[in-house]
């Protein structure tokens, strides 16, 4: 985890550009506050994070699940920070990039609908990451940032976020529901967040599926995740 001294430096740089996040998709629909905030902090070659990414939130937009949810990505999970603010990856250099790459990609697209399905695809094709440009756009302006001292300033801010859970994060994939981290819970992470909608908007159809009631009965299965040093 960063120094004392790296997280106070962090803190200042991360005060100082908060200007450029006024105008996110969090504070674009401020207005939504029923709707169940659910978080996912991870970094980009966990093998975890990438199935969590790939075959669970999934559900979230192949279903009407997604009307009653805040998605935030976090893509920084067990990386450090160094006293001149220098990141080191725990996969290396390439989990930076690609971490750094899907950081721009939120940038590029606000809304979690856009940027997941096109952070899905790098996580599906971390060796072949450049074809999802193909399919979803966005290689100007993802490559732009990247290139440029935003991405730096993105992570960092990611940084931030996540050094300053509580409780602290321990391992990613690191799941939380409304501030609260799922544990276990995100074996069945959809009825949690059926459990968690106090709105007054009817529940989405797949919270009263049968597949998602046959779900409960399963036994949640050993915790696979990728530990902090």
């Amino acid at each position: 985890m960063a120094s004392s001294s790296a997280s106070k430096k962090l803190e200042f740089f991360f005060l100082a550009c908060l200007l450029m996040f006024t105008f996110s998709y969090d504070n674009l629909v401020a207005g939504n506050s029923d709707k169940v905030k659910l978080n996912l902090y991870y970094e980009s070659l966990c093998p975890y994070c990438q199935e969590f990414i790939v075959d669970d939130l999934v559900k979230l937009f192949d279903t009407d699940l997604h009307t009653i949810t805040d998605l935030n990505l976090v893509p920084f999970g067990n990386a450090h920070v160094s006293d001149d603010l220098t990141v080191t990856c725990q996969h290396g250099e390439e989990e930076c990039k690609l971490n750094a790459l899907e950081a721009c990609a939120i940038n590029t697209w606000p809304n979690p609908k856009l940027h997941y399905r096109y952070i899905r695809c790098v996580e599906q094709n971390t060796e072949n990451w450049e074809s999802c440009f193909k399919t979803y756009g966005g290689e100007e302006a993802i490559k732009d940032c990247y290139n440029g001292d935003l991405s730096k300033k993105l992570i960092l801010g990611y940084a931030n976020q996540t050094f300053s859970l509580k409780p602290k994060h321990k391992y990613v994939p690191w799941v939380t529901l409304n501030g609260k981290p799922l544990y276990h819970g995100r074996d069945d992470f959809v009825a949690k967040v059926c459990k968690a909608y106090k709105g007054k908007s009817a529940l989405p159809k797949i919270c009263n599926s049968s597949a998602l009631s046959r779900s409960h009965e399963k036994k949640v299965s050993k915790l696979q995740v990728t530990y902090a040093d």
